[in-house]
């Protein structure tokens, strides 16, 4: 019988090494699965870091974008203040001229009447002359 018991403590001891060893297959599994889930978490990490970068780049375009935006609208600004500065300029020359084209117009009046004047004084010298003249000869005529 003792053969019998130490068969059956064999077998027990074989039952109890057969289930350890399923035990640890399963303990094996399970940290194989473990290291998965890790590797999967540790992946979907780094997408979720791209994802908020991607995010904080997009935001980044959109501000550069309405920057440009605004520059573009600046030039235009720029370009029209230009355009309005060079009327601005045009307008006074042309005053300027206008001002000059009546002062011109003035001058050649002036120097009509002038001349008409000058016409008019000539020929009240000619006439104070001429009655100087002829008061001499009515002297003259007196005396004879």
């Amino acid at each position: 019988m003792a053969n019998a018991c130490y068969t059956c403590h064999i077998a027990t001891h074989c039952n109890t090494l057969l289930h350890t060893a399923t035990h640890c297959n399963t303990l094996q599994h399970t940290a194989t699965h473990c290291n998965t889930l890790q590797h999967t978490a540790t992946h979907c990490n780094r997408l979720l870091n791209t994802v908020a970068h991607c995010n904080i780049l997009q935001h980044i375009a959109t501000h550069c974008n309405t920057q440009q935006h605004t520059a573009t609208l600046c030039n235009t600004l720029q370009h029209t203040a230009t355009h309005a500065n060079t009327l601005q300029y045009t307008v006074a020359h042309c005053n300027t001229l206008q001002h000059t084209a009546t002062h011109r117009d003035t001058l050649q009046q002036t120097t009509e009447h002038c001349s008409t004047l000058q016409h008019t004084a000539a020929y009240y010298n000619t006439l104070q002359h001429t009655a100087a003249h002829c008061k001499t000869l009515q002297h003259t005529a007196t005396h004879c």
